[in-house]
């Protein structure tokens, strides 16, 4: 079955990134589709004549290494695999992701379960990308840690 589903996915190199990417390939691979991996980067070294801190080239290249790791190691835990298309680009990570999604179908992105400080401060890609996005949002949520009950000589239940 060919389809021209198009899932777009937002990586970073995190956890929640790389939840993102595992679910998209599943997601793919059931519709028959393809998955766009995008990464987002930014330069934000001071440039002062001969004196450079930092280089936009330096921090593109890292995004690409990261974004390649990304899709090797999805890769290598098997599972679905659909067609992955790489994409690295310059910009704010809510606007390339919003920009990115235009033509496709579906765009998945990972939470990374800020703190409310951090939040605040910051801001959350996610939460612009649902507000902004041209087509439906999915976010993967970060998992739960659920409470191992503690052993106990005692019956659950009065006997």
């Amino acid at each position: 079955m060919t389809s021209n589903y198009l899932i777009v996915v937002g990586v970073d190199g995190s956890d929640g990134g790389r939840r993102a990417l595992d679910w998209a390939a599943g997601e793919a691979a059931t519709r028959g589709g393809a998955v766009q991996a995008v990464i987002a980067w930014r330069w934000d070294g001071i440039e002062s004549g001969p004196m450079t801190a930092g280089n936009p080239t330096d921090e593109e290249d890292r995004a690409r290494a990261i974004l390649d790791r990304e899709i090797q190691a999805l890769t290598a835990r098997g599972g679905s695999s659909p067609p992955v298309a790489a994409e690295v680009v310059e910009g704010r990570a809510a606007d390339v992701l919003t920009r990115a999604a235009r033509t496709a179908d579906l765009l998945v992105l990972g939470s990374h379960g800020h703190s409310r400080v951090r939040h605040t401060v910051l801001g959350s890609v996610s939460e612009e990308c649902v507000r902004k996005a041209s087509c439906p949002v999915v976010v993967i949520p970060v998992p739960v840690p659920v409470p191992v009950p503690r052993a106990t000589t005692e019956p659950a239940l009065p006997v």
